[in-house]
């Protein structure tokens, strides 16, 4: 009789977990739904590096290490950000508790396909895709924000202004480029979007 391995039914439960818990939404996020603009995100900014900017990072790669950024909070839940970095203190302690939520996930897995989630699962700051994603995840947190403010929700207007300040103090050029030539869309209504080329 084979063994069950639970790791990708813990994963389809990134969907129950809420992000943004302390600001009032028009629209509720979850972690599922940020994940997956995250590695939209990631994949673009890895793109617009090799085809713009002449650099040598894999899309593809980009895309699923992004997918996988927050799975640990399965097991952990959204911390919220003012609390994640609190203080370095804390900083590191979360990241730890990261760890661990990345081990366990890793250990749901047949040990032959461990290897290859090892390195989505386990954050390394010294891997060049690292800043990449933390861009993205920056860039679909801004996105948020505008979306909330487009909606008349001021209580996003801080947290747009410190995460479009990060964005910008990152001095990745493929994130001024996004910011250039794609973010304005997201202040746009549909109707807006359609304005131009034919979609049919």
């Amino acid at each position: 009789m084979s063994m069950a391995h639970h790791f990708f039914a813990l994963i389809s439960r990134m969907r129950y977990i809420g992000r943004w818990g302390l600001m009032r939404n028009t629209f509720r996020e979850n972690v599922q739904e940020h994940s997956h603009m995250v590695a939209v995100l990631a994949h673009a900014l890895a793109v617009i590096r090799r085809d713009v900017f002449g650099g040598d990072l894999d899309p593809d790669h980009a895309a699923a290490l992004a997918l996988y950024h927050d799975a640990p909070e399965i097991l952990t839940g959204d911390l919220p950000t003012p609390v994640k970095y609190y203080n370095p203190e804390i900083r590191a302690a979360y990241r730890e508790v990261e760890e661990v939520s990345a081990r366990r996930l890793l250990a749901l897995l047949p040990e032959v396909l461990r290897p290859a989630y090892e390195p989505l699962l386990l954050e390394d700051p010294e891997d060049p895709y690292h800043a990449l994603v933390k861009a993205a995840d920056k860039l679909s947190a801004y996105i948020k924000c505008v979306e909330e403010l487009k909606a008349g929700n001021a209580e996003f207007r801080q947290a747009a202004e410190q995460t479009r300040r990060a964005l910008e103090e990152a001095g990745l050029p493929e994130v001024g480029y996004f910011l250039e030539h794609f973010l304005p869309g997201f202040s746009l209504t549909l109707d807006e979007l359609q304005e131009g080329p034919s979609l049919l």
